[in-house]
């Protein structure tokens, strides 16, 4: 099972913060050596201040339970660093109470004027070094109101204005915030296509975005439409994901197939999944070429087998398993039904991985709640297929979709040559940040 865990290549692109759940899951699935993993969560936390965290893997690594002379040193560092910062924003302690003032919340702007104005920008800073150190301390949430603050206060041309976004969303997507956590994903890529990044910044930039947005996407109510629309329909982002990190494609294709309203992307994923079939493969993309490009139908039930274990052992789409495995099992059943007008039970049990009974059952599910246009003979133990055209909207839909993308493409490839124009007719100069 190891050689379809993705966590190494994931955790490249995460904050080390955010990789500590992905680890602990990790242990609890016994996909790698329990000591040796052990071991690299011990390294990893031992660059952070969480004091305690390295303590209890100290523990389940069985070493001894005596403090080391060395973490002691750097918890009473920890606690100094602390309370100096604290005293650096002491005047910030005031105006934060004021914004959580209920009565005060009528006239936010000027509160936030009166900050701008009343506070200097060396107590701004502090405020961002707390909320950093807290948050390498494992304090999110007290970190999360200096980055509230910060935010608030800063102007976006700030140098540290990034980070701050960048920090904002990690708190976040750890205190499992997730509506906030997609604003917060939103406002980090309007302003990283907006900024001046370089295009090697800009690319390491999207792709560290795509990362992280995976965590918010799978977790929020919205999210399965919109992984679709950004990975898939944004051009610049379905580039970075081509481009650097592939192994992406997993998780685009598992959206595609637990949103039954958005089989209209399924013939632009696996255009894309055949253009990087030789970059990457597993038993999500591999079902999905089995089905849709071979119609190997055996082939499809057999990977569909290997997705339910690539999946129980991915953090990032366990909890989609359930309707996964419904979702492709409808799949087949489509993809087998445009093909075979009448078709036994028995066949499609075996197609589907399934006993008849429980076979016959299924199908009966789905045409009384009217996601199949069929009719069961029970005497024959035949299933007797509708016609199913395509909708007008469905085809509308279709169109307005590859509209869509042609148009962003041809933008993006107007602004880059206007871009280089510009830079050979300008002054020749270069900006640092």
């Amino acid at each position: 099972m190891a050689k379809f865990d993705l966590t190494a290549k994931n955790c490249q692109y995460l904050d080390r913060h955010l990789t500590f759940p992905l680890l602990e899951f990790l242990l609890q699935k016994n996909v790698y050596d329990q000591s040796s993993l052990l071991k690299f969560i011990l390294e990893t936390v031992s660059k952070t201040n969480m004091v305690d965290y390295t303590m209890d893997i100290r523990e389940r690594l069985t070493l001894e339970k005596t403090l080391p002379e060395e973490l002691n040193t750097r918890r009473a560092s920890v606690l100094v660093t602390l309370k100096e910062l604290q005293t650096e924003v002491a005047p910030l302690m005031k105006c934060m109470e004021e914004l959580k003032n209920p009565d005060t919340l009528k006239d936010s702007k000027s509160i936030i004027h009166s900050l701008q104005q009343q506070l200097d920008y060396d107590i701004i800073q502090s405020a961002q070094k707390l909320a950093k150190y807290l948050y390498e301390c494992g304090n999110y949430n007290d970190s999360l109101s200096y980055l509230y603050i910060c935010m608030l206060v800063m102007e976006p041309n700030d140098k540290n204005y990034l980070s701050v976004l960048w920090g904002k969303l990690a708190v976040e997507i750890l205190t499992l915030n997730w509506p906030t956590a997609l604003e917060d994903l939103t406002r980090l890529r309007d302003f990283i296509e907006n900024y001046n990044f370089s295009p090697i910044q800009v690319l390491q930039q999207r792709t560290w975005l795509i990362h992280w947005s995976v965590l918010v996407f799978f977790n929020h109510a919205k999210g399965r439409d919109l992984i679709i629309d950004m990975f898939l329909y944004k051009p610049q982002y379905l580039n970075a994901i081509q481009t650097m990190c592939p192994h992406i494609l997993r998780y685009l294709a598992t959206a595609v197939i637990i949103n039954r309203g958005r089989r209209n992307a399924l013939k632009d994923l696996i255009k894309v999944i055949q253009q990087e079939s030789y970059t990457y493969r597993d038993p999500i993309t591999e079902f999905l070429e089995h089905l849709y490009v071979n119609f190997d139908f055996e082939g499809a039930r057999k990977k569909l087998h290997e997705c339910q274990t690539v999946i129980i052992n991915d953090f990032f789409i366990i909890g989609c398993l359930d309707e996964f495995i419904e979702n492709a099992r409808l799949m087949i059943f489509e993809t087998f039904c445009r093909i075979h007008q009448c078709i036994t039970i028995g066949m499609l049990a075996d197609k589907l991985n399934m006993k008849p009974d429980e076979a016959e059952c299924w199908i009966v599910n789905l045409i009384r709640n009217a996601r199949l246009d069929a009719k069961i003979d029970s005497k024959l133990g035949h299933v007797v297929m509708g016609t199913q055209p395509l909708s007008p909207y469905q085809q509308l839909v279709e169109k307005i979709d590859s509209l869509s993308v042609r148009s962003e493409a041809l933008t993006l490839l107007v602004e880059r040559k206007h871009k280089a124009k510009t830079q050979e007719s300008g002054e020749g100069h270069w900006k640092y940040y």
